[in-house]
Parts: structure tokens; C-alpha cells; sequence
């Protein structure tokens, strides 16, 4: 089975000695966010996020179906990953693992059972027809901070995305065009988004956003879920290095300031974007207008 990489030892007792002369190899802070960039794309819910060397690609799309026969008020949320070799040759087509396995439980935990998305908004008729919204996320280039990335990117693909509006006549569904009604925009109670932190040097080090290189040489991570009003949705620590109390609450809190920076990257984009489909809307409706 692929594996990554591992730093020689060299390069490990390199990153770990500069770490502890409180340098990192790429000149951050330790509790400094790489580079973050949000595009969308031509069609809602479409959204490409890089932090860094990272890159992943998530698409939300939509089609009604029957709600589940215990959740007859409710629609229907899910989320797919892919891991491909394309973003790293640690990752092989058609077998998954653990790292996949982690991101879709972490990503699963941070926005579905979070109650990000109102599922109850999704329902058309109760019992017969509801939306099914589906999330599917690519991981296009792997150099660290993917459940972040990940996150940000269902986060950012969700806001942006607009469902085909629907009518309900005489217990017949009709779902209309876009250019027979204008589409409708989620429903999303908070917007939860993901930061890693990594432990160094027996827990004494702590790096926000380490790159594959920091990872590979640390001894532990832990993903703190959080939305802009402080509000914390989850806390992962699987394994690693046991960490004080106070330590923990620290790197909590840093995490939580940092979600708020997240969140401002992303709406600028979703305000950018929203120009531009003004611009083309308006484009298009003047050509019309010539052509009649």
C-alpha cells in the first residue's frame, strides 16, 4: 500500500530544530494561515479553494427523492470525498484509505451534524418529496491542511449554490428552469469551518496550518470545528502526543480567531462572484433584448 514520504533524518531534525529556535521552514508565524484563495465557478455550487500548495474542489448538486421513512420532514445532506493520485501518490483509485476515511467522518461531524445546512427547508412534501443535496469533494493537490481546505471548500460550495425552485400543485411536484424562476439559495443556519493545529516537542509546540513536510514530523494533531460566533462544533484529537489542559484551551481559542479570517476570505468571494454573475445576467439580457 502507497505511503507517504517519510522526511529524512536530516530534514526531520532540520524542521524540529528550527521549531524550536521558533522558525518555520517557510517563514510564518507558528500561528499563521497559508495563503487562502476562494473561485467559483460558471455554474452555483462550484467552489476551488487553495490554502497554499493545497487545492480541492468541491460540487454541490441537487435532485428530488423521497425523504427517509423516519425523517419524513426532512431532506436529505450527504457528502462524498476522493482522494486521487493526482493530489498525491500516497492516495490509489478505488481503495480508500485511512486519511480518506478520517476526512469524510471529520468533514461529516463538522457540517452535517452540526446542523449547518437546514435540512427541514430541503422537504417539499412531507413523506413523498424532499431534496437530496449532495456534496462531493476532489482533492486536486495535498500539501498539508486538508481537512481545513476541505471544509472551507463545502462551506464555500454550499453558499454559493442555488436549488432549481419548485411548485407544488395537487400533491404534483414541478420543478421549474432557471429561466423559468430564479433559483433558491440554501437554507444554512451557521457556517462551520475547520483548523488543524499540530504539536511539536512533546506538546510545547503548536502550529496552525503545518504543511505535509510539518506534519510528517510531528506528534500529534487536532481539529477544532467552529463557527464565526465562537461557538465551538467539534474537537478531534486522535492520538498523538498528550497535551495539558491549559495548553489545549489556548490552542482552542487561537483556533477559534482564526475561523473568523477564514469566513471573511470566503464571503469577499461569494461578494466578487456575485458581481460577476450580475454583470453576465444583465449581459445576457440586453443581447436579448437586441435579438427581439
Amino acid at each position: 500500500m502507497p505511503r507517504e514520504a517519510e522526511p529524512s533524518l536530516n530534514e526531520r531534525a532540520f524542521v524540529l530544530k528550527a521549531l524550536r529556535e521558533n522558525i518555520r521552514i517557510d517563514g510564518r508565524a507558528f500561528d499563521a494561515f497559508r495563503d487562502l484563495n476562494v473561485t467559483f465557478g460558471d455554474e452555483y455550487g462550484v467552489a476551488d479553494v487553495r490554502l497554499g500548495k493545497t487545492r480541492v474542489l468541491a460540487r454541490i448538486s441537487a435532485e428530488v427523492t423521497q425523504p427517509f421513512p423516519d425523517r419524513k420532514f426532512d431532506g436529505i445532506f450527504t457528502i462524498t470525498t476522493e482522494l486521487s493520485p493526482i493530489a498525491s501518490p500516497a492516495f490509489e483509485v478505488g481503495r480508500q484509505t485511512e486519511q480518506e476515511t478520517l476526512l469524510s467522518r471529520l468533514l461529516e461531524k463538522a457540517i452535517r451534524r452540526s446542523n449547518a445546512l437546514d435540512t427541514e427547508a430541503l422537504c417539499i412534501v412531507a413523506g413523498q418529496a424532499c431534496w437530496a443535496v449532495r456534496a462531493d469533494v476532489h482533492v486536486l493537490d495535498h500539501d498539508g491542511g486538508l481537512v481545513d481546505a476541505s471544509c472551507a471548500a463545502v462551506v464555500a460550495a454550499l453558499r454559493h449554490f442555488r436549488r432549481p425552485d419548485v411548485g407544488v400543485e395537487g400533491g404534483a411536484v414541478t420543478v421549474y428552469t432557471l429561466a423559468e424562476r430564479a433559483p433558491v439559495p440554501l437554507a444554512m443556519l451557521h457556517h462551520p469551518l475547520c483548523v488543524t493545529l499540530s504539536f511539536f516537542h512533546g506538546g510545547e509546540v503548536v502550529l496552525v496550518d503545518a504543511t505535509l513536510r510539518e506534519q510528517l514530523v510531528g506528534e500529534g494533531d487536532m481539529v477544532v470545528t467552529a463557527n464565526r460566533h465562537g461557538e465551538v462544533c467539534q474537537i478531534a484529537k486522535l492520538g498523538g502526543v498528550p497535551t495539558d489542559a491549559l495548553m489545549l484551551l489556548g490552542a482552542v481559542e487561537m483556533a477559534v480567531a482564526k475561523v473568523g479570517g477564514i469566513g471573511d476570505v470566503i464571503s469577499r468571494a461569494l461578494e466578487e462572484n456575485a458581481k460577476k454573475m450580475d454583470v453576465r445576467g444583465m449581459v445576457a439580457e440586453l443581447s436579448a433584448e437586441n435579438e427581439r
